[in-house]
């Protein structure tokens, strides 16, 4: 019987080591603190966001009425006033090297997708009804392209405007 004894407090020894280690590891000490003792969290500072109106991408009408605005002082190569269907439509002039931007506004049920040539530059906006969708993609060029376009399929439901500036 002294040999399952042994065991039995050999067994229970190594338990409570382990449970030490453990607590050790997780930092428990056994005391109990009081929510005087913890410390308050301190608060998180986010940056402000900016008013709806200034985010690129929200639009604050209730129809697609105009071309959208340029967000900055670029040049525009496109200006397209709200229309439907498909269209191709060239740019003003020659692609230079830098940022280009595209602005899209759309409203009807259905995908518009935006192709911008020779720079094989593509991207999609899923229009709903009843509520303006809104989204401005840019890419930095590193070479001057020629003469270039933007291809827009959208179904005949979708009414779009867009504009392109560099």
């Amino acid at each position: 019987m002294s040999i399952s004894l042994g065991r039995t407090r050999s067994s229970f020894a190594l338990a409570t080591a382990v449970v030490a280690g453990v607590l050790a590891l997780t930092g428990c000490s056994g005391e109990e603190k009081t929510a005087s003792a913890v410390p308050a969290a301190s608060p998180t500072r986010h940056a402000a966001s900016p008013p709806a109106a200034d985010r690129a991408g929200h639009v604050e009408r209730e129809t697609v009425s105009r071309a959208p605005e340029p967000v900055d002082d670029g040049e525009v190569l496109l200006s397209v006033e709200p229309r439907k269907g498909n269209a191709e439509l060239p740019l003003t002039r020659e692609i230079g090297v830098g940022n280009l931007d595209i602005q899209v506004d759309c409203q009807g049920r259905g995908t518009l997708e935006v192709d911008l040539k020779p720079v094989e530059f593509s991207f999609s906006l899923e229009c709903v009804d009843g509520k303006v969708r809104s989204t401005s993609n840019e890419i930095r060029l590193k070479s001057a392209r020629g003469e270039g376009s933007v291809q827009i399929t959208a179904p005949s439901t979708v009414t779009w405007a867009l504009t392109v500036q560099q």
